[in-house]
């Protein structure tokens, strides 16, 4: 049975999109300007949910007095500088970089990669080599980013417009309540392929597959959401964790779609598994076969 998957969300409902080129600010201004105005974006989209266009309207006036989603792309685009700890990808690249460089080329083809929330051309990823890239991004601001929102993305019509692995490099986080961010994940199994045994080993064990990086605390210090919870979520869409890295700041994984999903799919609430004021509120809502 097939999960009733509902509306899908737009992504403009949660992360702000791209802008111009940016100038250089601290990395204290960085922090502080993306997340005054991710908690901006979520009050707004509580707001809206409400039907409260007042408390709305209000909202956007404050996003747009820190500068609205200009600011926020400099913000973001500093923090892919090197000296800032570089782009999330070269994590990815590092994880790969013990596989036989002739096992990628076996087909004869580059694998493919969908990088959602895109914000450069010339990544880690981008520069590899192996992969076959396909970047889009709410708002883009450059010719090798195609602007489009990953939940109103045609389906593929065929395996040829699948992928064999799909970045959310820090994407998940930006959509503004649980079952939007449920309902992404379950969208990532549309566009990838399905497993292939006649892989070479290598491959099989890091594709299909979904690279995803999400703020530290998200996992680490949640209300609702712990290292162990993730995984059971991920598992019942038949992802299993291949690599997983936790910095101070940031969690990295790469989950590889080994199965199908659970059939009938299972729903996970959002539900406390951490208590204390000091915890943040990050879930994930999967809406099951019977809801």
């Amino acid at each position: 049975m097939t999960a009733k998957r509902g509306r899908m969300k737009s992504l403009t409902a949660g992360r702000p999109p791209t802008a111009r080129k940016p100038k250089s600010i601290s990395r204290k201004a960085t922090k502080n300007l993306i997340n005054s105005l991710h908690l901006l974006e979520k009050k707004k989209a509580q707001a809206v949910a409400k039907g409260d266009q007042t408390a709305a309207t209000a909202i956007d006036t404050e996003i747009a007095a820190l500068g609205g989603i200009e600011k926020y792309q400099q913000a973001s685009l500093q923090g892919q500088r090197l000296d800032r700890g570089g782009d999330s990808s070269h994590v990815l690249m590092e994880w790969l970089k013990p596989m036989d460089p002739k096992s990628f080329s076996s087909s004869g083809a580059l694998l493919r990669m969908l990088e959602v929330g895109a914000l450069s051309t010339t990544n880690a990823c981008s520069r590899s080599g192996i992969f076959d890239m396909e970047r889009i991004d709410l708002n883009s601001q450059s010719d090798g980013i195609k602007q489009q929102d990953f939940m109103k993305r045609p389906l593929p019509k065929d395996d040829s417009q699948r992928f064999d692995i799909i970045s959310l490099s820090l994407v998940l986080n930006f959509v503004p309540d649980a079952i939007g961010r449920g309902e992404m994940l379950l969208r990532t199994l549309d566009f990838l392929r399905q497993p292939d045994m006649t892989r070479p080993s290598q491959l099989r064990n890091h594709f299909p597959s979904l690279f995803m990086v999400l703020p530290a605390p998200c996992v680490t210090n949640s209300r609702y959401m712990n290292e162990c919870h993730m995984e059971s979520i991920m598992n019942s869409l038949g992802y299993v964790k291949a690599r997983s890295k936790i910095t101070q700041k940031l969690v990295y994984y790469l989950w590889v779609r080994k199965s199908a999903p659970q059939s009938p799919l299972v729903t996970f609430k959002k539900l406390e598994l951490r208590s204390g004021r000091s915890r943040n509120n990050f879930a994930v809502v999967l809406r099951g076969s019977s809801d």
